[in-house]
């Protein structure tokens, strides 16, 4: 059974961030927190609020700089730890003291630091294509590969990039969906398009400002990045059970970036999808659906 979405919803956070979501289900019900990348939105996750809304209370907020979500102004208000601090509040805001995460893209870098940082708020964490921050730090320091594939990162960087982003109606934008060496995404229509454009339309520098923000980006000789880290391993170390989901012909974020992650995980779990891309969640959002499933079932019967 399909659940009902319901958008349009706010919660006024303790930090004076007012963050949009929808969700599906009932609260009282375990919940589900899905949070989207970049440059998307709450709607990146319709497909997985509409299934576990029947046994969860799903919810899906636009993280702050996008679509509905407040835009603080300030670069620094940009920094992964604030990004953090939003989430921890709204799981409070919501009524639970914790929650199954399920991540994307930007939204996974968030995701890792918070069960870093606070993993008695996870009983479960799920990452789909999304690296390991110590990882992605060492990738980006070291592997030419991941460097060129991570060039975009550096452009977005840059001032003005918002604006050239904005440019022939979003052509570079609706790029990062039918580009960066993909075939036309099928998924990619044009009322879906529509959606998109609208939600861009809203403002794209608050959600550029997260590159800015990162020190996690290829190093230049006017911004190092991870050149100037140093950071220990055992910093790093996740607890909570971890569940990844990687489209393997993923262009910027390679499936290399998977490897020695299990050195970091204490309970992991791995499904590769080998003719998935980037952009699986809107490519297979059936089989994204049953992953996801039985993830958390597994857990909710203590396999």
């Amino acid at each position: 059974m399909t659940a009902t979405v319901r958008s349009g919803q706010f919660a006024a956070l303790s930090n004076g961030t007012r963050l949009h979501y929808a969700s599906a289900g009932e609260p009282g019900q375990p919940l589900v927190l899905f949070v989207h990348g970049f440059p998307e939105c709450w709607f990146e996750w319709e497909a997985q609020l509409q299934e576990f809304g029947s046994t969860h209370f799903a919810v899906a907020p636009d993280l702050r700089g996008f679509n509905l979500s407040d835009m603080p102004p300030n670069l620094a208000d940009y920094k992964a730890r604030h990004i953090v601090d939003d989430l921890r509040l709204l799981i409070a805001q919501l009524g639970y003291e914790q929650c199954i995460l399920v991540a994307h893209d930007w939204g996974g870098a968030i995701a890792w630091n918070l069960a870093i940082a606070m993993p008695q708020l996870l009983h479960q964490l799920i990452i789909v294509n999304s690296p390991h921050p110590y990882l992605f730090m060492q990738a980006l320091a070291t592997d030419p590969h991941q460097k060129a594939s991570s060039d975009y990162m550096n452009w977005l960087r840059a001032e003005g990039s918002e604006a050239a982003l904005e440019k022939n109606d979003f052509l570079l934008l609706d790029g990062f969906f039918n580009g960066m060496g993909q075939p036309p995404a099928a998924w990619f229509t044009d009322a879906v398009r529509e959606r998109y454009h609208a939600c861009w339309r809203r403002g794209l520098r608050g959600g550029v400002n997260y590159y800015r923000a990162s020190p996690l980006h290829p190093p230049t000789e006017a911004h190092p990045g991870p050149l100037k880290l140093t950071m220990n391993p055992a910093d790093f170390r996740i607890t909570v059970p971890t569940r990844v989901i990687w489209g393997e012909t993923d262009f910027a974020l390679p499936k290399t970036l998977l490897d020695g992650l299990d050195q970091f995980c204490d309970d992991l779990r791995i499904e590769r999808v080998a003719d998935a891309s980037h952009w699986i969640i809107h490519e297979q959002p059936a089989l994204v659906n049953r992953l996801l499933r039985g993830f958390i079932d597994e857990k909710a019967n203590g396999a």
